[in-house]
């Protein structure tokens, strides 16, 4: 069964845009021991969310897993992970933070609970219910 997250990235630093044009990235830089743990839970396949933060709070796109954690080559010293993701396609309309809000269905999200984690989990009907609201 797949799982779903979400990470977020400022676009000024690394855009859905430079994503798609890349067509892969490591996800690299996480240095927080939770967004890592995610990042350790994510599985080849598992469908992703990007999102702009800072800059425009809102989900982009989808993409996927597609090689699962290792040694984050960037790290000087610590315990940290990283993960390949590659990007699977643009959400039709961009799924806004406001939006998000709005949405009784989710209330429960990570992103309004712990705003700062970099690296979250969404249920699949959380998901689901995002895709919906980007089509």
């Amino acid at each position: 069964m797949k799982n779903h997250w979400l990470v977020k990235q400022e676009p000024s630093a690394y855009s859905w845009e430079n994503f798609v044009a890349d067509g892969k990235t490591a996800w690299t830089g996480v240095r927080n021991f939770t967004a890592r743990n995610n990042l350790r839970a994510m599985r080849k396949d598992d469908q992703v969310f990007f999102y702009h933060s800072v800059i425009g709070k809102e989900i982009v796109g989808m993409a996927k897993v597609v090689r699962e954690a290792y040694p984050d080559p960037t790290a000087t010293e610590g315990d940290w992970s990283a993960v390949d993701l590659a990007p699977v396609k643009a959400l039709p309309r961009a799924v806004t933070l406001e939006e998000i809000k709005r949405n009784p269905k989710l209330k429960g999200i990570a992103l309004l609970r712990l705003s700062r984690l970099s690296v979250q989990p969404l249920t699949s009907a959380e998901f689901q219910e995002i895709v919906r609201m980007g089509s």
